[in-house]
């Protein structure tokens, strides 16, 4: 697996940085993708979501979004909907594969990721087919949305293990496996975050030790949201306050 970062000696580890969980098609919004490619974000990955996949064909909008973004060094997953377990393994390794040949992705954002026990092997088979369709190099976020069981840290590079409204994440407690491993395994997606609580926010996240997050003043309903697809109207704020971050 690729990895962020590895800890130092001094168990030092990269500064927090931000993950796109997928904005809306770049025909509904150009300018999300450009100000990604802007030079100083510190953007660990951008997900390319097509229609709820790859799509069936290549889309010519977002080929040109992901060449940009490949162009200014950020790492773009593609977007796997594992829909809590129920999809055919060899469906979603088709959809892998498809987002390798049209849109030159570094790895997968398996969303609606399994949580439970019960469901690890499976997870684990997926994740070493799809380690193997990127030749050993490909980054792997599990889109949990909660923290799953700890074997799951073992099957990729990256755990989302808080996705859901402000009014909830802050009065979230974290569990207290994740202590053992480098800020870097872990994600906090949060909408609904107002400006004056920005602050108290990156608080949280540094104080729970995630190492990759995305804040948006932008809401949604339950489940799936779409509060996630469109810049939150604070995002400079948000790059001068976390700084230069690291994309490999």
């Amino acid at each position: 697996m690729s990895h962020l970062t590895a800890a130092t000696a001094t168990g030092a580890v990269q500064a927090l940085g931000v993950g796109v969980p997928g904005y809306a098609h770049p025909l509904l919004a150009p300018v999300e993708w450009a100000e990604l490619t802007r030079p100083g974000t510190p953007l660990h990955w951008a997900v390319l979501n097509v229609a709820d996949g790859p799509g069936t064909r290549p889309d010519p909008h977002c080929l040109e979004a992901a060449g940009r973004l490949r162009n200014a060094g950020v790492r773009v997953l593609g977007h796997l909907d594992l829909a809590h377990g129920s999809r055919p393994f060899g469906e979603l390794v088709s959809d892998a594969h498809r987002f390798l040949d049209w849109y030159r992705v570094d790895g997968y954002y398996l969303d609606r990721c399994p949580a439970d026990r019960a469901d690890l092997a499976a997870t684990r088979r997926l994740t070493a087919t799809l380690e193997a369709v990127l030749d050993g190099e490909a980054h792997l976020v599990l889109g949990h949305g909660t923290h799953p069981h700890p074997g799951y840290a073992e099957a990729a590079d990256q755990l989302v293990t808080f996705s859901g409204a402000w009014a909830d994440y802050r009065w979230s407690q974290v569990a207290e496996w994740t202590a053992d491993l480098p800020e870097s395994t872990f994600v906090h997606l949060v909408h609904g975050v107002p400006r004056t609580h920005l602050d108290e926010a990156l608080r949280i996240a540094r104080w729970q030790g995630a190492g990759t997050i995305f804040f948006t003043d932008r809401t949604g309903g339950p489940g799936r949201s779409g509060a996630f697809h469109a810049l939150p109207g604070y995002w400079d704020e948000i790059v001068s306050r976390i700084g230069p971050g690291v994309s490999e």
